[in-house]
């Protein structure tokens, strides 16, 4: 297996992984929170929030990717704070990867999420309350297991764009190998080289079984989940 791909091609899986998996994890637990607010609550600049959430989708992602550069560059207003206060820097650097994106996929995690919650019963959570369940109670014992399935589904998502995340991400803090170089940004590169087909079918291929092992991973988790709900 190690043969069929070089270290350059390895560095990009690996590190493909890494950023999905973190902006994941990353960005799930404000996705449920944004998604109840949505769902739940009602305010003035409620549909502001939800286009500003959405935004992601319909802006080109070199557009979201120079607004990250502009507001998380070294010489940006929070990351220029983050880096001399905290020494944390997230431009040319994997980590800076993983935000953008979470960014990206952001709008699919809350929407997939926001379905989910919707389609509970507000009244069991009204009957929880009259039990004397605080909120806090009723989303974790009420809410929280019947909207898993949504969460699931969210969470998978978010993870396959961020496993596709190309143009915000290249944006942002370029490609370079072995720091920000992940699979669509090494696929791009490789394919300005005469000569490299054959690795970028590698990659190509790569991209699909991984892509599509989410998937089915978020159906059978899905399915598993609706039946524990259902008993």
């Amino acid at each position: 297996m190690t043969d069929l791909f070089g270290p350059a091609e390895w560095a990009a899986i690996w590190l493909s992984l890494q950023v999905a998996v973190v902006a994941t994890v990353c960005a799930l637990p404000l996705a449920i929170w944004v998604a109840y607010v949505l769902a739940r609550k009602s305010f003035p600049g409620r549909q502001l929030l939800n286009g500003l959430v959405h935004l992601p989708l319909v802006l080109p992602p070199v557009v979201t990717g120079y607004l990250l550069l502009v507001v998380f560059g070294q010489q940006g207003p929070v990351g220029a704070f983050l880096f001399n206060s905290f020494g944390v820097s997230f431009t040319f650097r994997w980590t800076g990867a993983a935000l953008a994106a979470a960014v990206m996929a952001f709008p699919l995690m809350v929407r997939a999420i926001r379905l989910g919650i919707e389609a509970v019963d507000p009244g069991l959570e009204d009957a929880a309350a009259t039990l004397g369940a605080s909120r806090r109670r009723i989303f974790a014992t009420v809410t929280l297991p019947l909207i898993m399935p949504g969460v699931l589904a969210g969470a998978v998502l978010g993870f396959a764009k961020a496993l596709g995340e190309f143009g915000a991400t290249i944006t942002f803090v370029a490609a370079i190998p072995g720091q920000t170089q992940t699979i669509p940004s090494a696929i791009y590169g490789l394919l300005q080289v005469p000569g490299e087909e054959p690795a970028v079918l590698r990659l190509v291929f790569v991209s699909i079984v991984l892509a599509m092992g989410a998937l089915l991973l978020s159906e059978w988790l899905a399915r598993r989940m609706a039946r524990k709900v259902g008993r």
